[in-house]
């Protein structure tokens, strides 16, 4: 049996990957902003995580239900469920198990959607470098929030987060300082992302976390896509030359990367989680530096040394 530290690790693991992922994210999405709007960029790789997880879905059920032919115990949400009602396992109707997951996508779904669509309108109004920074302030917010609903954090985790707010400053704010309109925007967007930390927290230990981000999809597709029929024109060809961008943001961004989010909230404070994640704004320079060709500067590496080391320093 996996022992508790261990079992941290390997969730802050799964945290750190889907940084990783995330952080590339930012390459495929300049790209593909130069063929479609951001609307119809961020329907179409909902909808592309949304698929993608239905294989995966369809084997953890055949899985789970061999292990319920051979007499192994059934996981616990279903013994809750069946608890709760009065009724053997196989009787509970199919709807049931749909209930948390589906209450919980609304929510979170939601919230991502706002979250994103917010970030993609402020840039517009300010530089990238000053997004990516505000947008990391969900670090400082999300152990706010826990203090709000009970959950307390300790002061190496504050002392982490204000590592990782003086890292992101030196990785991001190169150019000037002033707060305008699109600052606000993107503050905003720091607000949702903290929200929906905080909701994933919530709903991950009640549902299935794979289900709770088939739902999250569906619910942040069916957003995009009602607001793009009115507001963004969509022609094939657009889409065609912006696949590859696509592809990479729906696969591996949404269905991969808030996946590995999910499932790696299970095992961590929400507050260390938010520090691990916010790791998206290196590796976004990373990215850029590796694939694009864009250099980076020694305060930014100094700004990356430094995030690297709040993370090491919060799981010493």
């Amino acid at each position: 049996m996996m022992r508790e530290g261990n079992k941290e690790l390997h969730h802050i693991l799964l945290l750190v990957l889907g940084s990783i992922i995330w952080g590339a994210a930012f390459v495929a999405q300049s790209v593909g902003a130069e063929h479609v709007g951001p609307l119809t960029f961020l329907s179409i790789r909902s909808w592309l995580g949304a698929f993608s997880l239905i294989p995966v879905i369809m084997v953890m059920d055949r899985r789970k239900g061999k292990k319920t032919a051979s007499g192994d115990p059934v996981g616990v949400h279903e013994k809750e469920q069946s608890a709760s009602s009065g009724l053997e396992t196989k009787s509970i109707p199919s709807l049931h198990r749909f209930k948390e997951p589906l209450m919980g996508g609304l929510l979170c779904g939601t919230l991502l959607f706002v979250a994103s669509l917010l970030q993609q309108a402020g840039i517009a109004y300010t530089t990238t470098a000053k997004a990516g920074f505000i947008t990391a302030l969900y670090v400082v917010f999300v152990p706010v929030l826990s203090l709000v609903v009970g959950l307390k954090s300790t002061w190496k985790t504050w002392v982490c987060m204000v590592m990782s707010v003086v890292g992101l400053y030196l990785l991001c704010m190169t150019g000037g300082s002033a707060f305008g309109r699109g600052d606000l925007l993107i503050l905003l967007c720091a607000f949702a992302f903290s929200f929906q930390i905080m909701s994933i927290n919530h709903f991950v230990k009640k549902t299935e976390g794979i289900l709770l981000a088939e739902f999250e999809f569906l619910v942040e597709a069916l957003l995009a896509t009602l607001l793009m029929l009115f507001f963004e024109t969509v022609t094939f060809k657009d889409i065609i030359a912006a696949a590859p961008a696509l592809l990479y943001a729906g696969f591996l961004s949404s269905g991969v990367g808030y996946t590995l989010q999910i499932v790696g909230q299970e095992g961590v404070n929400p507050s260390v989680a938010s520090l691990v994640m916010s790791l998206e704004s290196v590796f976004s320079a990373l990215a850029g530096w590796i694939i694009l060709g864009q250099s980076m500067t020694l305060r930014e590496i100094a700004g990356c040394l430094i995030m690297f080391a709040a993370i090491v320093l919060s799981q010493i």
